[in-house]
């Protein structure tokens, strides 16, 4: 270093654009409230990983690093699912910027804030063959909030004062705001293109930490305003496309009258504003099992039968939708019904449109004004019909209760066969049920709880009764790509500040095999505490429940659908330093649940198919 602020040294010209460029954006990113950096190394990408790695050591932030790029991308999705707040990826030139788009595209649709930093060679060697070189500007533009190709640094900084300083860091506010969804456009993924000429790196400037401190002080702190955001990671606000703006900005929230035969539906990433309107309204709540609106006396079990059932789903005329549903047919043919009025908050991504006549709107309210006696029993009478058909529905699989009296029985025969019971028990193998239960069991509102897009989560979603927990799930394009890295992630952020918990994520053995390099931690990085549980049933059974199933050769349905793989996940996780433990009891899967073995950890579960 040539001096830190404060020092009586003259500045110096550290005859490195690259790097003076690479700390006045990513200082200035730093002021706005970002605290996390995920990079991939690359040459390109130097001066920005560079900086990087000297802004960590002085604290300001925290860097992980991954040797693939859609791992980074995943990683930075989830760290930012969780604090809500954009987390910077870093990468050089070529296939490693394509290699985000999975990441970019699946936080367009679910609305998390992401800022793409992506390194590339001069304008003058784009589309001249030169090596590495493709055009990356553009590359997200359909999902971009913000988009912008940066001129190349050409001079050195001395004192962080020039042209080019103060106009990254303009961009950097301007980056910060639109990934947040400050404005009409909900949050989402921001794409700074960087390209930077030889020297590549130098000498770090002596203003980096006194230029962060005064751009922080004219931010009001560097800390991201909750008030301020858009909500639309949780609870939508905006969208993309000029059918889902907002007419007016602060619009009044739109009145729902008493009367009609309501229903609140509650996808992913709804959040506790469903339950809180539907406990307002009094009306049942059909809430995902990624919602995070599973909770509450309103939640309906069993929601997929009784929505067929004539009396219930058949009767209703009012649907007030929260997040992006995606979970199950019924649900679907739902909101795809001509006849029944659908209200969506709108969200990133795509208007929810299904029906062809859904009201989009920024905000709901229970009308105020006095109901009359006739509608108060008529909404009694409606909320209590699905309640009780909700208490039938449910599935009870907690173990049963040992027989005390027969355990301590004086007749041996009684005895014995008590203790017979109590072990066959014990015993039982798991299935998808069980499984399901117990990691739910297990998870408590410290916790974290990651479901990827496996046959396992609709089974959660069928069986498991309401908790208020924190769940994250890619329900934006609903794939089974990145969902290791976007769970490291989230445990990352939601462990960052000393916090307890145990992050779980609970998948099938191709999501895992789909993101198996997301299981490489870097040396020296803090080791997050995470429970990989695999249900693994040996190939994607999740077909096996499709209409292919029954059309299609056996034979070529497992070749091209099923795909058999018979990879031994023990030595898999060995390989990248994670304890394996295999259990094929409910009694070991609690214990391996509740006494984590080591930080990292895979627990595999056989599952027949």
């Amino acid at each position: 270093m040539s001096g830190e602020p404060g020092d009586d040294v003259a500045p110096t010209v550290t005859g490195a654009p690259a790097t003076d460029a690479a700390a006045a954006l990513l200082g200035a990113l730093v002021a706005r409230g970002v605290r996390h950096v995920v990079l991939s190394p690359g040459s390109r990408s130097q001066a920005l990983a560079l900086v990087a790695a000297e802004l960590e050591r002085r604290g300001h932030v925290q860097l992980h690093v991954r040797v693939d790029e859609r791992v980074a991308g995943f990683t930075a999705l989830g760290i930012a699912r969780e604090t809500r707040v954009p987390a910077a990826v870093v990468c050089t030139s070529g296939t490693a910027v394509a290699n985000l788009l999975p990441a970019v595209l699946e936080a367009h649709h679910a609305g998390v804030p992401l800022l793409l930093l992506t390194a590339d060679r001069p304008p003058e060697l784009r589309g001249v063959g030169a090596n590495q070189t493709t055009r990356q500007p553009g590359l997200f533009s359909s999902a971009t909030r913000y988009a912008a190709d940066l001129a190349v640094p050409e001079e050195s900084d001395p004192d962080g004062t020039s042209d080019a300083t103060v106009t990254l860091r303009v961009v950097a506010a301007e980056a910060v705001d639109a990934a947040r969804g400050v404005g009409q456009w909900s949050a989402g993924p921001v794409h700074l293109n960087l390209p930077y000429r030889e020297p590549l790196s130098g000498p770090l400037p002596a203003w980096l930490d006194a230029a962060i401190a005064a751009s922080a002080q004219a931010a009001g702190g560097g800390s991201v305003d909750d008030a301020a955001m858009s909500g639309a990671l949780y609870q939508g606000g905006g969208g993309i496309g000029s059918l889902d703006v907002a007419d007016e900005a602060g619009e009044m929230p739109v009145a729902l009258d008493r009367g009609p035969r309501t229903v609140v539906v509650a996808g992913a990433d709804a959040g506790p504003a469903a339950e809180a309107l539907a406990h307002e309204g009094r009306w049942p709540l059909i809430a995902e099992i990624v919602s995070g609106s599973r909770f509450g006396r309103h939640v309906v079990h069993g929601y997929r039968q009784l929505l067929r059932h004539p009396d219930l789903g058949g009767r209703i005329e009012r649907v007030v939708v929260f997040g992006h549903p995606t979970l199950s047919r019924e649900v679907t043919a739902l909101l795809s019904d001509p006849a029944v009025e659908v209200i969506a908050l709108r969200g990133p991504g795509e208007p929810l449109g299904l029906n062809g006549a859904t009201r989009s709107v920024d905000a709901v309210a229970v009308a105020v004004d006095g109901d009359s006696p006739e509608v108060v029993d008529a909404e009694r009478a409606w909320l209590g019909a699905w309640m009780r058909a909700s208490r039938a529905a449910a599935v009870d699989l907690s173990p049963p209760a040992p027989d005390v009296d027969a355990l301590s029985s004086a007749v041996p025969q009684e005895r014995l066969g008590a203790i017979s019971a109590e072990l066959d028990a014990v015993r039982a193998p798991v299935d998808r049920n069980l499984l399901v239960d117990a990691v739910w069991r297990a998870t408590w509102p410290h916790d974290r709880l990651v479901f990827g897009s496996s046959r396992l989560v609709r089974v959660a979603d069928a069986v498991l009764p309401g908790k208020k927990v924190t769940v994250h799930a890619n329900r934006g394009l609903a794939g089974i790509d990145g969902t290791v890295a976007t769970a490291t992630g989230v445990a990352i952020a939601s462990q960052s500040a000393g916090a307890h918990g145990v992050t779980r994520v609970l998948l099938g053995d191709l999501a895992l095999l789909h993101d198996a390099g997301g299981l490489l931690v870097a040396i020296g990085e803090a080791e997050p505490r995470i429970q990989i549980i695999v249900g693994n049933d040996g190939g994607g059974t999740i077909f096996d429940g499709l209409e292919v199933a029954a059309t299609a050769d056996a034979e070529a349905a497992d070749r091209v659908l099923y795909t058999p793989h018979g990879v031994d996940l023990g030595r898999l996780a060995s390989a990248y330093g994670w304890t394996h433990t295999r259990v094929t009891t409910r009694a070991a899967l609690d214990q391996a649940l509740t006494t984590p073995a080591a930080a990292r950890q895979v627990i595999e579960v056989p599952l027949a198919r």
